[in-house]
């Protein structure tokens, strides 16, 4: 919101000495936000001039242009004499005429600096203006002429100030519960409220006329959440306008710094009153108009050309204005195109309405069509400004563009149009809430000074919010506009004492062990979007999810899936690094993943309205919202270790994603297992599972080369991915148990077992472990061999085994019968057999 100060002023006190600054500083210390602030383009020596004669001359290049004498003052000083010769090429001003003459030294918008200069022949010692390059419109077509304004000020009058050319804006950003600020009325109340100047309110100054007769119907078949969707619906009529009336300076100068551009005389008045009061107006050609006005949804085929000429297919849920032709606008958006006001209109109906704000915000996004008006509707506009807003704008057609007021109108108003709710306000709610010490007087004061209706009571006040506070619903809202009048900086900065015993929580602190980890092993963690496609869903999903949840108004429909695995994220990270040179990549990313539940209960039951949902209803919810673990996955190409003197690259490949998923174990305080698996999205035979205990906790492999091409990286591609709420659920949060290190030697051997190609290595591990018992503290896999020597469907597997006691050294002959003991478990089970 754009706030011109000279217009604040009229509403407001000022100081003399105001300056923008100081109304930033104001406005910031209720709880708005500083944006920016506005000047005029125009500075120096702007005045008003007259045209004493002129000689048209016809130049070479077939234009015509006029050397001008022109008064600029009444009497001669230094270096600067009172008759100016001036180059114009204009053609729409004779002898006599007032027009606005840009001096040497002035600065026009542009920025286009005026001099003195040769041109035509001539030196022309200045510039006549037009009003476009003044900044009051886009008319070019000729000079301004200041008695087409109504101006007949002396000459030498500085035109500056008097087209209202220097004034200056403050821009403030408004947030969406406080759809009032984004007036001039609101802003002048915000500014009474952070600095106590008097305040004189806009709309009580006006009396609202009357008129009837026009037939105006409220027809809403489909409210939305039952909220009918208009609820006031005011018209006015004026007869006898000019359309092509120029709008006055003041006015063009205010809607620019305010930020709206002039369009014609009604728009801009239209546009004026809404900056001015907050009620967004529209203006109808009533000679174009077909019977009443029916406020209805849109009904199955209907279109509708806006005013911007587009056609646009309407929705059931749109509300529009109609009248016996159809579709005429889209209320609370745009107008329609067949009543717009033009050149040739002299009869205009005023339209002041309000409109239930969440219509208005879905049909503007659905139609993808942001206007003022609708910004102001979705936030919520004073249900009782609409009938002073459309009086002053009959007031004001009737003074610049010559109209005539009519009897014809109408008055729309339901009985629930700007009735708030009662709100109880304890007394020590302020204290309680927001940790200030303000006595029930000034609260009380307070809220009447915001404008609602306070009662008090035994146990402290009855509160009626004002009209245009649609925000204030419940008591800690009008504890926040006490505390924000008050000031949030005399809140008391206090930092609560931490309870002893107290810190992360076991889970915290092993999801924070496997970040550093893998950040101090070396990988760079990155953060990506949890919405991803349904394919990518279904290509790295473990189990059917259909693509997945779906996300209600994603802002891609491409990605409107909640991801099932971190792995898409990690592909799309790789594939825009890989894009930008960095073709060695080792990534890693923690995070939730998201597991459809199963139900798909959606919000239809959700009681509208400040009703509390059943505990049975919330029980539904939570149980349909489904498994959302907290999971780390890691992805890797290129070269692991890059080239350098004496030593020679090494490619990533699978061992890489293998090495984390023991460093993730390790940061867990588990051991974890692989299981040879398959996945489509795998290469065949580089995936296993990772098993902790019976259950899956996890994948690691190598993509199939395909589909790493597909993303646009290199063939190899490795990942791996852990769910570690689902370790830590297991380990039931069992304290790491630290063995002692024995003093003794160790005994180590070899073993090489042929199996078939069914049995994977990890079963046969683990009975080698088993049958072994204690003394075994270690082995691992250091070769499959399956070749010459060995039957088809067959393997040999051998193992490095290390043995060791806590009570002495072990002889060779103790730790062969612990490895035999472990070799016979493992051919009873699994039919393993001693290689020879």
């Amino acid at each position: 919101m754009r706030i011109p100060l000279r217009w604040l002023g009229e509403f407001v006190e000022l100081p003399d000495s105001i300056t923008p600054e100081d109304v930033h500083h104001s406005l910031v210390s209720i709880g708005l936000e500083e944006e920016a602030i506005h000047r005029s383009e125009i500075s120096g020596p702007v005045v008003v001039g007259e045209v004493l004669e002129f000689v048209a001359e016809e130049q070479s290049n077939g234009k015509t242009i006029r050397w001008c004498q022109v008064r600029v003052s009444n009497e001669d000083a230094p270096d600067a004499p009172a008759i100016r010769g001036i180059v114009c090429g204009a053609g729409n001003f004779e002898q006599g005429d007032r027009v606005v003459v840009a001096l040497p030294g002035s600065v026009l918008p542009g920025p286009f600096p005026i001099t003195s200069r040769k041109t035509y022949g001539h030196i022309s010692d200045g510039m006549i203006a037009s009003a476009r390059e003044l900044g009051l419109g886009d008319e070019h077509d000729g000079i301004l002429l200041l008695e087409s304004l109504g101006i007949d000020e002396p000459v030498g009058t500085d035109a500056i100030s008097l087209l209202g050319l220097g004034d200056v804006a403050c821009e403030v950003n408004v947030t969406p519960d406080r759809g009032y600020a984004l007036s001039m009325r609101g802003i002048a109340r915000e500014y009474h409220h952070a600095t106590g100047a008097a305040f004189r309110d806009p709309a009580l100054a006006i009396t609202p006329g009357e008129g009837s007769g026009f037939p105006v119907v409220i027809n809403d078949e489909s409210p939305v959440r039952g909220v009918v969707g208009c609820e006031v619906f005011i018209t006015r009529a004026v007869r006898g306008i000019d359309p092509t009336k120029p709008t006055p300076a003041w006015m063009v100068s205010r809607l620019s710094l305010a930020g709206m551009r002039s369009i014609s005389l009604p728009v801009d008045i239209t546009n004026y009153v809404m900056l001015e009061l907050g009620q967004p107006l529209h203006a109808y050609d009533l000679d174009r108009l077909s019977g009443g006005i029916t406020v209805r949804r849109a009904r199955s085929g209907e279109k509708l050309t806006t005013l911007d000429g587009v056609e646009r297919e309407l929705f059931a849920e749109d509300l529009l204005i109609t009248d016996d032709s159809g579709p005429i606008g889209m209320a609370g958006v745009m107008g329609g195109l067949s009543t717009e006001i033009t050149d040739a209109s002299t009869t205009v109906l005023i339209e002041a309405a309000g409109f239930e704000p969440v219509t208005i915000q879905r049909t503007q996004r659905r139609h993808k069509l942001p206007s003022e008006a609708s910004k102001r509707f979705s936030r919520g506009v004073d249900p009782l400004v609409a009938e002073a807003a459309a009086e002053r704008a009959v007031e004001l057609l009737e003074k610049y563009a010559g109209g005539t007021r009519d009897s014809l109108g109408s008055r729309v108003i339901s009985e629930t149009a700007g009735v708030m709710p009662e709100l109880a306000l304890a007394k020590n709610a302020v204290a309680d809430l927001a940790g200030m010490d303000v006595s029930g007087d000034d609260t009380r004061t307070i809220l009447l000074d915001i404008g609602a209706t306070v009662v008090p009571t035994e146990n402290g006040f009855l509160v009626t919010p004002p009209s245009w506070r649609p925000d204030l619903v419940d008591a800690p809202g009008l504890v926040e506009e006490v505390a924000r009048i008050v000031g949030y900086d005399t809140i008391a900065s206090v930092l609560p004492t931490a309870p002893p015993g107290r810190g992360l929580s076991a889970e915290q602190k092993a999801r924070r062990r496997v970040s550093h980890s893998l950040a101090a092993w070396g990988a760079t963690e990155v953060l990506s979007y949890p919405f991803v496609s349904a394919q990518a869903n279904d290509t790295f999903s473990l189990e059917d999810v259909a693509g997945g949840i779906t996300v209600a108004n994603a802002l891609d429909l491409a990605t409107n899936r909640m991801r099932v695995s971190l792995i898409p994220g990690l592909l799309a990270t790789a594939h825009r690094n890989y894009s930008r040179g960095f073709t060695s990549q080792a990534l890693y990313e923690t995070g939730l993943v998201f597991v459809p539940g199963s139900t798909d209960l959606g919000t239809s039951t959700i009681p509208v309205g400040n009703e509390r949902p059943s505990e049975k209803i919330l029980e539904e919810l939570s149980a349909s919202i489904g498994h959302q673990p907290w999971s780390v996955g890691a992805l890797f190409l290129g070269d692991s270790t890059s080239r350098s003197p004496g030593l020679e690259a090494r490619s990533s490949d699978v061992g890489d994603a293998l090495d984390v998923v023991n460093l993730i174990g390790t940061a867990l305080g588990v051991t974890f297992e692989l299981a040879s698996a398959t996945h489509p999205a795998f290469h065949p035979g580089r995936y296993a599972q990772v098993l902790w205990g019976s259950s899956v906790v996890g994948r690691v492999g190598e993509l199939l080369p395909s589909l790493a091409r597909a993303h646009d990286l290199p063939e190899r591609v490795s990942v791996c991915e852990i769910d570690v709420d689902a370790v830590l659920v297991q380990s039931d949060g069992a304290p790491h148990i630290a063995h002692p290190i024995s003093v003794f030697p160790a005994a180590t051997q070899d073993v090489s077992l042929v199996v078939s190609d069914s049995v994977s290595a990890a079963e046969l591990a683990a009975a080698l472990r088993e049958g072994a018992g204690e003394l075994m503290e270690s082995l691992h896999l250091v070769d499959d061999y399956r070749g010459a020597g060995i039957d088809e469907g067959f393997k040999s597997l051998t193992f490095a085994l290390r043995f060791r006691s806590s009570e002495g050294t072990l002889t060779q002959a103790e730790a062969t019968e612990a490895k035999e003991a472990g070799v016979a478990l493992a051919a009873s089970r699994h039919g393993a057999t001693l290689r020879a």
